[in-house]
């Protein structure tokens, strides 16, 4: 699944517009490396997200495409 996609699925950041915007401008990085949009995220990935002030650490425990709103965090463990 595209980094960008993840993003949204997972409810890290509320539109894929503004995931990619994030990816474009590099204030997300999977495993130390900043990464593309169009990244295929893979269990297992650390992924790190710079907004404003604010850094959220997180290892991503599972990938799928449909998930309901209730089950997204599970998607993923906050470091």
């Amino acid at each position: 699944m595209r980094l960008d996609k993840f993003l949204k699925v997972s409810r890290l950041i509320k539109r894929r517009t503004v995931a990619n915007e994030a990816c474009d401008n590099g204030r997300i990085s999977v495993n130390g490396r900043v990464v593309k949009a169009s990244y295929d995220v893979k269990v297992g990935d650390r992924i790190e997200i710079s907004m404003g002030a604010r850094t959220v650490a997180v290892e991503v425990l599972e990938v799928s495409d449909n998930v309901r709103k209730d089950d997204a965090a599970g998607m993923y463990k906050e470091i």
